[in-house]
């Protein structure tokens, strides 16, 4: 299947904007300013990802295989598996609050200054 191109706007306007604009898109994401960008983020984002699911798949494997650890009372009616599960949502928001902070102050100044260049170049 193939799929052909839109037709050229019959109102006379002109579509060399939007060539010039994917050329834009594309020198920016070849620059060593959004290669940049892209590193920092996957350098915080891959290994908290990592993490989180070996965290995340360790509490399933220990409710599937160790019933006697996960079963143990902690306090009162309170065992380990309910603490994990908490922890679970504790980790959660935890990494978001992380990331949320990463953003502010690594992400969201670079990619302010390539979205500002871009500007000015339009």
């Amino acid at each position: 299947m193939t799929i052909d191109a839109p037709p050229p706007p019959e109102d006379g306007t002109d579509t060399s904007t939007a060539q010039h604009t994917t050329e834009s898109f594309a020198r920016v994401q070849q620059s060593t300013e959004f290669g940049e960008l892209r590193r920092t983020h996957r350098s915080f984002a891959f290994p908290l990802t990592i993490a989180f699911i070996a965290w995340y798949l360790l509490y399933v494997l220990l409710s599937n295989y160790a019933g006697g650890f996960m079963g143990a009372k902690v306090f009162g009616h309170i065992n380990v598996a309910f603490v994990f599960g908490l922890a679970q949502f504790a980790t959660t928001f935890l990494i978001a609050w992380l990331y949320s902070r990463h953003a502010a102050a690594k992400l969201d100044p670079q990619a302010d200054a390539i979205k500002s260049r871009m500007e000015a170049d339009a």
